[in-house]
């Protein structure tokens, strides 16, 4: 009689987590709200959660009450997941999100994404605070993410059963993510798109957001994001090194989420707020709660580019 390797059990149970979520949430949000499904997930990072305010009609489920789900610890996270509608688009928004740093595994921080796709979202974007390697950005710049630097580790979420593909033929089950024998015992890497070369962050979406800074007359930059583990703020030799290497802003979050929903098949937005500038000649203390006060002040700017991103 054979035995069911770990990575199975995982995988298995995972899925099953995820359909107690979408029972949860479906009936927590009630007939009106899920009679359209939402199309577009966002994800607001540190100091950005007053995007929330701006959904109308809003459903919100506490994190805590969810299945599968964790509780953030870091300040700033309300721990909420909203849904509701922004302009005439159907949305489902984290305010707060999980991090490596609070012990969560890299599968613990994807899972509202992965819950995000059982629920029909094919967009999905993400914004966190971080801190400004290049040194022409400024505080409360936004920075449009056009690749990563993935240095968190262990980022190929292997196992994952309850990851349905947006752009899988119809009837594929969860969890089916390429035909053979390695799919039927869940064990393939999440993120087999990556591995065909696919742009994980959308061409379209990030000219858009490029194009309504332009507009509005504030500064949004393309660039490179770099994920560390965290909690400790970078050295003066990291910055310099991280530069080196292509980085134009450093955090600690969005890698795991934005993985997880390119293996999804999502459209992929990902936009970085500049909390600080990093000058390692000039060292200067960084602290989360002045990363609060910009957020605060760079709300406007994000929803003017998540509203015209919305209305594509």
């Amino acid at each position: 009689m054979g035995t069911t390797s770990p990575t199975a059990n995982s995988a298995n149970r995972e899925s099953r987590l995820l359909q107690e979520a979408v029972d949860l949430v479906t009936s927590e949000g009630g007939d009106t709200e899920f009679g359209k499904r939402p199309v577009t997930g966002i994800i607001l990072g540190s100091g950005l959660g007053g995007l929330a305010d701006q959904i109308r009609d809003p459903v919100a489920v506490r994190y805590k009450d969810i299945p599968g789900f964790g509780v953030s610890s870091a300040g700033g996270h309300r721990g909420e997941l909203i849904f509701g509608v922004i302009d005439a688009s159907p949305v489902m928004a984290m305010a707060g999100r999980f991090h490596r740093y609070e012990g969560w595994s890299n599968e613990q921080v994807a899972f509202p994404v992965k819950l995000m796709a059982r629920l029909g979202v094919q967009r999905l974007i993400v914004s966190n605070a971080a801190g400004g390697v290049n040194p022409k950005f400024r505080v409360g710049d936004i920075v449009v993410i056009r690749d990563h630097l993935n240095f968190m580790g262990g980022g190929d979420f292997r196992g994952s059963g309850g990851l349905p593909n947006a752009n899988s033929p119809p009837g594929q089950q969860p969890g089916d993510l390429r035909a053979g024998p390695l799919a039927q015992q869940r064990v393939v890497p999440e993120c087999p798109n990556l591995m065909r070369g696919r742009e994980i962050y959308d061409l379209e979406m990030s000219q858009i957001a490029l194009q309504v800074g332009t507009r509005d007359g504030f500064n949004v930059y393309p660039g490179t994001y770099l994920a560390t583990l965290g909690p400790n703020y970078e050295t003066r030799s990291e910055y310099r090194m991280m530069r080196r290497i292509g980085a134009d802003v450093v955090g600690m979050s969005t890698v795991p989420e934005v993985l997880a929903g390119s293996a999804a098949g999502m459209q992929i937005l990902g936009l970085s707020m500049v909390s600080n500038v990093a000058n390692p000649d000039q060292p200067s203390k960084a602290d989360h709660a002045e990363v609060l006060e910009v957020g605060i002040s760079a709300a406007v700017k994000l929803e003017s580019i998540v509203r015209e991103v919305l209305s594509m």
